[in-house]
């Protein structure tokens, strides 16, 4: 293999491929990226047996042709030290060895045969698939991956559920105390069906696609997905098991809605949650005609704190607390101005929504669920 190279063009696909490599593969040969030459298009590809990454781009000075394996990190390492210069990438008869030779320097680096490298999954030809606009699919990755759990015993909710409907797809995350569900009405699948995207695939995409233009084509089989746009293929093995019916816990009735300003409510939160037990992070809202109180304490410390502010409720007075973290997140990770609270009764689930539609091609709807409040 012999071939001249732009140092950060390179650079950049090899950064964003590097981000599937495990920092603890059980398989050596998985350290390595594979580097594949063939017709004057270089291919990059990591992977850790459960997520591949491939990407792609042109090479206009090509010598010879092959594959190799070449030890990630050190390679990584190398080409952030450069300026954006020519680099000429050659190996030995035997491809164990790869010379990097640059305007006033080389260095040697060992590789391998590609012969090792796993094969990236393939899906059937007639696997389901639709495509989407990157920056929706982003969006929806970016409203839902923070509401992803961490259950062994319970491995479907460690991940994004895709729930593909013939006219719409909804984006769903849970970790049992939150749930958040992104809808775009964009989106025409042609036939309903669904799949869990784990948790490390969605990172690498949502890392990836802040800089994509094109549409995604999505491809799913009972295993693996297969996402791909621009010069980048991502393949994953998918979570196997039933998503929970996340729309029979959705509330219907709640009458209480507390209309309010999105920062003002995130910003008192923030506050008063410092003063909140450190076990339960609790914050209480208590509700009353145009006006909402957030308050925290901890009676071991004797500290406490409240902030009154304005709002527009004319429901039941009402009492609920929450805990912080998990309040604070949704509220974060929400892109609105105002947002309305509606609530039922202490005990169940509050729905957290936009106050007005500002955008007719999406949904997104968070329900938390309340803690007890203590005396």
């Amino acid at each position: 293999m012999k071939f001249v190279v732009s140092s950060t063009d390179l650079l950049a696909r090899l950064q964003s491929v590097s981000r599937v490599i495990s920092s603890k593969s059980t398989i050596p040969i998985l350290d390595n990226f594979l580097f594949s030459l063939k017709d004057g298009y270089l291919s990059i590809t990591a992977s850790d047996l459960e997520t591949s990454l491939k990407a792609g781009m042109a090479i206009e000075n090509v010598t010879q042709e092959g594959e190799i394996t070449v030890p990630a990190r050190i390679l990584v390492d190398s080409l952030k030290e450069f300026p954006e210069q020519p680099l000429e990438f050659k190996t030995n008869d035997t491809n164990t060895l790869l010379e990097i030779t640059w305007a006033n320097g080389n260095s040697n680096l060992p590789c391998t045969t590609a012969e090792e490298y796993p094969v990236i999954a393939a899906l059937d030809n007639d696997s389901p698939g639709f495509f989407m606009p990157s920056s929706a699919l982003l969006e929806g990755i970016n409203r839902t991956l923070y509401a992803t759990a961490e259950e062994e015993l319970r491995p479907v909710m460690n991940g994004i559920f895709f729930d593909i409907q013939e006219n719409e797809l909804t984006l769903v995350a849970s970790d049992a105390h939150k749930l958040v569900c992104y809808t775009r009405h964009d989106v025409k699948a042609g036939n309903n069906s669904s799949f869990i995207l784990p948790k490390k695939p969605a990172s690498i995409l949502k890392n990836i696609l802040s800089k994509a233009e094109q549409d995604v084509a999505i491809k799913f089989d009972s295993k693996n997905a297969y996402f791909q746009f621009e010069s980048f293929i991502l393949v994953c093995r998918l979570v196997e098991g039933n998503y929970p019916a996340y729309k029979s816990v959705i509330p219907k009735n709640n009458q209480n809605k507390l209309l309010i300003n999105r920062l003002d409510i995130l910003n008192s939160t923030r506050r008063i949650a410092v003063c909140s037990n450190q076990a339960s992070s609790q914050v209480k809202l208590k509700l009353s005609y145009n006006q909402l109180v957030i308050s925290a304490q901890d009676i071991d410390f004797s500290i406490s704190a409240n902030e009154r502010l304005s709002c527009q409720y004319d429901g039941d007075p009402m009492e609920i607390g929450f805990k912080s973290t998990f309040l604070i997140e949704i509220l974060s990770n929400l892109p609105y101005n105002n947002i309305s609270l509606e609530l039922s009764d202490p005990a169940r689930a509050a729905l957290i929504l936009p106050a007005e539609n500002t955008d007719a091609s999406e949904e997104i709807l968070a329900l938390l669920m309340p803690m007890m409040v203590s005396a």
